[in-house]
């Protein structure tokens, strides 16, 4: 198979890393400081600033859509709407870039938030009564189990991935505690 040297690119992860020029077909491939693949933006610094930002602008665009287009705004038929073109956006391999920092849990959260007040009943109530009175999960909730599943399918032998490569397992020997007699 022939690659395409225009479409190749080199990303140098980490800060001591010396850079070097790479050449495919004696023409030097571009570097990048992030690169998509596969929906997923992978940056040279490994932070998911980029893919937060992404995931939450596409979702948010999509939310809104709906929000003008739809103008008998059923619940099932938006809840519908939402778990099948917005959220998807919010949730597409998180497993992978799940963020870490407060500020871009909060970032997804907020197109979440905004769907929940799309209904005009529930628009005082607080978020989390919002998705109770909706059956619906928090983003972070669903992240986390996400997550679960992932590390259930690796410690089964579902996954490629093996779980040695990521946990170690403890096992702890059972001491009991007896009385014991003198001789």
């Amino acid at each position: 198979m022939k690659f395409n040297v225009e479409k190749c690119k080199v990303l140098h992860y980490g800060r001591n890393s010396i850079g070097c020029q790479y050449n495919m077909y004696g023409q030097p491939l571009a570097e990048a400081a992030a690169e998509k693949d596969l929906g997923v933006v992978f940056s040279n610094d490994l932070k998911v600033v980029q893919q937060c930002r992404e995931a939450y602008g596409k979702a948010n665009q999509i939310l809104g859509l709906v929000r003008r287009t739809i103008a008998f705004k059923n619940p099932a038929v938006l809840i519908s709407l939402y778990k099948s073109l917005v959220r998807p956006h919010l949730e597409n391999c998180s497993v992978i870039w799940s963020p870490h920092y407060t500020k871009y849990k909060v970032l997804l959260e907020r197109v979440q938030h905004r769907f929940t007040r799309m209904f005009p009943e529930l628009k005082d109530l607080p978020y989390e009564q919002r998705l109770a009175k909706l059956k619906l999960w928090s983003l972070e909730e669903r992240r986390k189990r996400a997550d679960l599943i992932e590390i259930f399918k690796m410690i089964k032998g579902f996954s490629a991935v093996s779980w040695f490569h990521f946990f170690t397992r403890v096992i702890e020997n059972s001491i009991t505690i007896g009385v014991t007699t003198g001789s």
